[in-house]
């Protein structure tokens, strides 16, 4: 025998074949299901385009981009200040695509029913394949509403902001094709305490709305700093107000805005969040002098429910990997999602992930009928319900589905790990779990008939006398206000899982709606794969398990 007959040690076999370039609309049977329930098919060509994008060229960007990450350029080579941020094309190609395929702009450009559905849909689509550049196009789109406070503002800006040409040069806004939008909200002392803000604003001439102030101070998190402007918060005499602040000065020059560092942070790496200050920095008032919380709040609610959407679609892209994974990998001479165990995990997954994009879908369709008093009050209240529980859910969900691909889940070379390190910035961001239980207490105690929108919604269990007991108890605990605060996210978990259930049934796939109110009303154990016996668990695998054509 010579050395060449060693030189291959072994035959590699039993390999799960790749997903690359699936388009990730068509094999996801749930959100083909629940965007139509919702009112979006008619932007069915649109997400089957943008899925085949997601699962392939996107996918690829992803990798890069996180792959190389943002850097900070604080001077150019002859020692002037230019507080730039250098981003990878794989950055510039992700955040055009979405910008030409109106994720930012879609349900303020083209408002018909369903315009927010389909709009949450496509997002659902991106974030699979990456997350990283959510936070300039969710706050591009979610600052559309609180610049329309401001008449001559949204004139100006508002023409660009909706913009379908992605112009990432660092020039005015007059000689750009398009723009984004950031937020600079929180400092040092204060976190998700803004009234603890000290930045100040002092007016450049009389003052009031829409009127120019420099502004002194500082902001702990400024996320994507290259935007070309910034909704943010400073105190006038008449307190916390909000303004517009632009990277550049109208006659052209930068504004007075320094970027300290960037966060090195646990994910969303292809993203720059960073420490900025303020040193006369010239911004125009929005909105009410010292009404500033209330002003943002226009914005804040639609990027909680960017949140939602985008914990939603880190679980279900989990959920694609592992039961593909499952799928096709065989142990002990089976095929994994044919032995029981696995299964119940599996099922498990699929429940979750499908409950999460049906209540957010849901919350999509209240927000397409912003005049209807009932889903008004609706999205008021189940905002907060969603981003806590949804975005509580995402972190553990997806570290199961790791698990169901063993050593290969935990390896960068697979999604896995990046979906792992985004969960947790959707719970945090936007006001962490607690934030937003008070929120709900709050909404239900000083908003008149919040609390009736609600139980409206629920009905009465809708023929299942499961639900019809959760929902009595619901009401019960909130007639008892003794140490409500102290049960805050104990009701809002009841709450979100007595809509999930609501919604799931009404969509009338009983195998569905009964494995998840079993498991989470019922005799559902503490982790996922605990479900009880009886359920039709093959189906339950079978509806999320991608079928590659």
């Amino acid at each position: 025998m010579n050395a060449s007959q060693h030189a291959e040690t072994h035959q590699v076999f039993n390999q799960v074949p790749p997903l690359d370039g699936a388009n990730l609309y068509r094999l996801d049977l749930p959100l083909q299901e629940w965007t139509r329930r919702f009112g979006g098919a008619w932007a069915e060509d649109k997400l089957d385009a943008y899925g085949a994008l997601a699962g392939g060229e996107l996918m690829a960007a992803g990798f890069l981009a996180n792959e190389n990450k943002p850097v900070f350029k604080s001077h150019d080579r002859y020692g002037h200040r230019v507080d730039l941020v250098e981003f990878h094309p794989a950055y510039h190609q992700l955040m055009s695509t979405a910008i030409e395929h109106g994720i930012p702009s879609m349900p303020w450009t083209d408002p018909r029913s369903g315009a927010q559905v389909a709009r949450a849909a496509l997002n659902y689509l991106h974030n699979q394949a990456e997350a990283g550049n959510a936070c300039p196009l969710t706050m591009t789109y979610a600052a559309v509403p609180a610049l329309k406070l401001q008449p001559e503002l949204a004139e100006k800006w508002l023409p660009k902001i909706l913009s379908t040409q992605y112009d990432p040069r660092n020039l005015p806004m007059e000689q750009k094709s398009g723009v984004t939008i950031g937020m600079a909200m929180t400092e040092k002392q204060g976190g998700t305490d803004v009234r603890a803000n000290t930045t100040r604003a002092y007016p450049v001439g009389i003052g009031g709305p829409g009127q120019a102030y420099e502004l002194v101070g500082h902001k702990w998190f400024c996320s994507a700093p290259m935007c070309d402007a910034f909704l943010t918060l400073a105190h006038t005499d008449k307190g916390l107000s909000c303004f517009l602040l632009p990277r550049h000065r109208p006659d052209g020059s930068r504004n007075e805005f320094y970027i300290q560092r960037l966060k090195n942070k646990l994910g969303n790496w292809a993203n720059a969040s960073s420490e900025v200050e303020y040193r006369g920095a010239l911004a125009w008032m929005v909105g009410e002098e010292g009404r500033g919380v209330p002003t943002i709040i226009e914005m804040v609610s639609l990027t909680r429910f960017d949140c939602m959407i985008g914990s939603s679609s880190l679980m279900r892209q989990a959920l694609t990997q592992a039961a593909h994974h499952c799928a096709h990998r065989q142990v002990g001479g089976r095929v994994l999602a044919e032995q029981p165990l696995m299964q119940n995990v599996l099922a498990d997954l699929a429940l979750e992930s499908e409950a999460a994009l049906a209540l957010t879908l849901r919350m999509g369709k209240a927000l397409d009928n912003p005049h209807d008093e009932q889903e008004d009050k609706f999205a008021r209240l189940v905002t907060a319900i969603g981003k806590y529980w949804i975005c509580k859910r995402a972190p553990a969900m997806i570290n199961e589905a790791q698990e169901c691909m063993g050593g290969a889940g935990y390896v960068e070379e697979t999604i896995l790990p990046r979906l792992y390190r985004e969960a947790p910035v959707n719970s945090i961001w936007e006001g962490s779990g607690n934030v937003q239980c008070l929120d709900v207490l709050r909404a239900l105690s000083k908003e008149p008939g919040v609390l009736d929108a609600l139980f409206a919604e629920l009905g009465d269990g809708h023929g299942d006398a499961r639900l019809k007991a959760h929902i009595g108890k619901l009401q019960a605990d909130f007639r008892d206000t003794a140490d409500i605060q102290y049960r805050a996210r104990q009701l809002t978990e009841d709450v979100a899982l007595a809509l999930q259930a609501k919604l799931l049934l009404e969509a009338g796939n009983a195998t569905v709606s009964d494995a998840f109110i079993v498991s989470r009303l019922g005799e559902g154990g503490r982790v996922y794969g605990t479900l009880p016996r009886g359920l039709d668990v093959e189906a339950l695998v079978a509806r999320s398990t991608p079928h590659l054509v």
